[in-house]
């Protein structure tokens, strides 16, 4: 199991697409969900902040051994995501990795992760 948290940011003048983004993710919530099991993507969560004037995006997911990468996907909905992603996400910001600390799932939650 892989645990992540990832924070990237939004290119400046692109809120508004960034916005429509995660909107377009809610809209679509069926087709995004039948996406994850490919991925053997556990949980997938985006946040939003912004900090002096700069938006950012945190991806937080739990995934399992040897899913499929979003990029090798044949759902139109990923390849929409991806267009997005590419049109958002600065690619001159280095990702920001954050590290767990502490991981509190329950044994039974995790044995339902496989």
């Amino acid at each position: 199991m892989k645990i992540e948290l990832t924070r990237f940011r939004v290119l400046l003048g692109k809120s508004a697409l960034a916005n429509e983004w995660l909107e377009f993710l809610n809209s679509n919530m069926p087709a995004v969900l039948e996406t994850l099991e490919g991925e053997k993507m556990y949980v997938e969560t985006i946040f939003s902040e912004t900090l002096d004037g700069v938006d950012y995006l945190y991806w937080y997911s739990i995934q399992g051994e040897g899913g499929a990468a979003v990029q090798d996907s044949a759902h139109e909905i990923d390849k929409v995501h991806l267009r997005y992603w590419k049109q958002c996400i600065d690619p001159g910001f280095a990702p920001q990795e954050l590290s767990p600390r502490v991981v509190m799932i329950p044994e039974r939650v995790q044995r339902s992760m496989v």
